[in-house]
């Protein structure tokens, strides 16, 4: 069961990689960082046996990361 989380962890964490970048305004860099920060989230806190408290902390911080970065020129 360990192993299907880690595995599950890695993949989302790749994902999340991939579309870190997305996005030219503030606001679509937010809504990308909360979307993957939830999803993250979630995933870390179903292991502690709380997804949803897991998946509102990850998109709360991921969206306040999101919208204060500027992208990379």
């Amino acid at each position: 069961m360990r192993f299907h989380v880690l595995k599950l962890t890695v993949a989302i964490a790749g994902v999340g990689m991939l579309t870190a970048a997305c996005g030219e305004r503030p606001v679509d860099r937010a809504l990308t960082g909360g979307a993957i920060g939830a999803a993250s989230g979630a995933v870390v806190g179903s292991t502690v046996g709380s997804p949803v408290a897991g998946a509102v902390v990850g998109g709360a911080a991921g969206a306040t990361i999101g919208a204060v970065t500027a992208p990379e020129r």
